[in-house]
């Protein structure tokens, strides 16, 4: 009997012990934590940079006669922009964004022959943007489309070699609209890369004088419209 008591009295004593392990095991076995999503809400900054052009279309007019005819414009430009992100619902994002460019965005018309000379030129100067967005988030990844007002200075300028006096140099500050799309994609908490197309609509430089293209006195109205790709990086707060 005593044999027996002992024997049933060892066996809970082991049987304790290896649920112990087990359960010593389980008290300090590390459990994963998922890492929080991504939130897009914030203020950011950034720099930008990409390539622009179009076809220029241009029109001359006096009380004789109409003429159209068209260049191509293309430049670089780069600047920076500002703006600030909401996140709700839970993956559609709001936002707001201002930027500002410098631009070589340019279509130019040269003649030469000898003894005479003579060049037309129409720029986008600089250019500027005050959009709202609206995108779709899956994490990291933000698809959105963007519109709003755009802003900018256009220049025209002409020389001939043998009338000096019919060179013009003007410019011109106008307002106009924009629209487009893009995607931006978080490499880190705190930085952002965005690739981003938007089509540019300036209204268009109106001049009042000779017009060498057609050698005639009259009204000359060059649109300023162009479509832009760039590239940007941000730093969110």
């Amino acid at each position: 009997m005593k044999f027996m008591l002992r024997s049933a009295t060892m066996a809970s004593v082991l049987a304790l012990g290896v649920v112990g392990a087990h359960a010593a095991d389980l008290t300090y076995e590390p459990v994963p934590v998922a890492p929080a999503p991504f939130n897009w809400t914030g203020f950011y900054v950034g720099v930008h940079g990409g390539v622009g052009g179009a076809d220029v279309d241009s029109n001359f007019s006096n009380p004789d006669f109409s003429a159209n005819w068209s260049d191509t414009a293309f430049g670089a430009f780069g600047g920076a922009q500002i703006g600030y992100n909401y996140q709700f619902a839970p993956n559609w994002v709001v936002g707001a964004e201002t930027d500002i460019a410098a631009s070589g965005i340019k279509a130019s018309f040269d003649y030469n022959e000898p003894g005479f000379d003579q060049s037309i030129e129409a720029k986008v100067d600089w250019f500027g943007t005050i959009r709202g967005r609206l995108g779709y988030a899956w994490d990291e990844l933000l698809l959105y489309g963007t519109g709003g007002a755009a802003y900018g200075n256009l220049k025209a300028k002409a020389h001939f070699s043998d009338a000096p006096d019919l060179d013009f140099d003007v410019s011109d500050t106008q307002w106009g609209w924009t629209i487009g799309a893009g995607v931006e994609y978080a490499i880190t908490p705190n930085i952002t890369l965005k690739t981003e197309y938007l089509y540019v609509d300036l209204g268009s430089v109106d001049l009042n004088g000779y017009n060498v293209v057609v050698d005639a006195v009259g009204d000359t109205s060059v649109d300023a419209a162009f479509h832009t790709v760039k590239f940007g990086l941000n730093y969110k707060f």
